[in-house]
C-alpha cells in the first residue's frame, strides 16, 4: 500500500462523501412530481422516495473503485 492505513481510510472517506453528494440527486422525484397530494405546510419539492440505503450502498461501491484507482496512482507515483 502506498500510504498508510489512517491516511488511506482518510481518503476513502472523503472520495465516499464526495460520491455521496454526485449520487443523491438520481432518481429522486419531488411530491409535486409524481402527483402526491402534499400535507398543509409540506415542501412540495421534498422528496417521495429517497431511497438512501441504495444510495448509500452504490457510493460506497463507487468509492471503492474510485480509491483503488487512487491507490494504483500512487503505488505508480512512488516506484
Amino acid at each position: 500500500m502506498p500510504f498508510p492505513l489512517p491516511l488511506a481510510l482518510a481518503i476513502y472517506v472523503t472520495i465516499w462523501w464526495i460520491v455521496l453528494f454526485a449520487v443523491l440527486p438520481f432518481g429522486v422525484r419531488s411530491a409535486d412530481e409524481a402527483g402526491e397530494e402534499l400535507p398543509e405546510g409540506s415542501d412540495p419539492g421534498a422528496p417521495v422516495a429517497p431511497q438512501l440505503v441504495k444510495k448509500a450502498a452504490a457510493t460506497t461501491v463507487i468509492a471503492a473503485v474510485i480509491f483503488g484507482f487512487v491507490a494504483l496512482a500512487a503505488n505508480y507515483v512512488a516506484r
